[in-house]
């Protein structure tokens, strides 16, 4: 069984930074890559990034690879995400997820693993 936890949000003003942490642990050697998603009140879950298993590959949702940088440990198996110039529209919940398949992370919403979130608040 796997575990991801995350960890890092908070309450930030706008054009502040914050820094997004994902911990997989257990069978962790079923972990091929590992994604960040978010959900903003009443609106439904979307992509933001997501990096391969040894970290040479990253994926963004356009709108957001300009301010957003993904990344990972691999002796920690732990997963960062890097948010610079936040806006109040960046408000929401973070999930980390993970699954062996990097294109479940980014095409579907179908990851094996889920973080049970993080909330990031910007303020204006």
């Amino acid at each position: 069984q796997v575990q991801v936890v995350e960890s890092g949000g908070g309450l930030v003003q706008a054009g502040g930074s914050l820094r997004l942490s994902c911990a997989a642990s257990g069978s962790i050697f079923r972990i091929l890559a590992m994604g960040w998603f978010r959900q903003a009140p009443g609106k439904t879950r979307e992509f933001v990034a997501a990096v391969s298993s040894r970290g040479a590959a990253t994926y963004y949702t356009d709108s957001m690879k300009d301010r957003f940088t993904v990344s990972r440990d691999i002796g920690k198996n732990t997963m960062y995400l890097q948010m610079n110039s936040l806006k109040p529209e960046d408000t929401a919940v973070y999930y980390c997820a993970a699954d062996s398949s990097i294109t479940t992370i980014t095409n579907t919403y179908a990851a094996a693993y889920w973080g049970k979130g993080t909330l990031v608040t910007v303020s204006s």
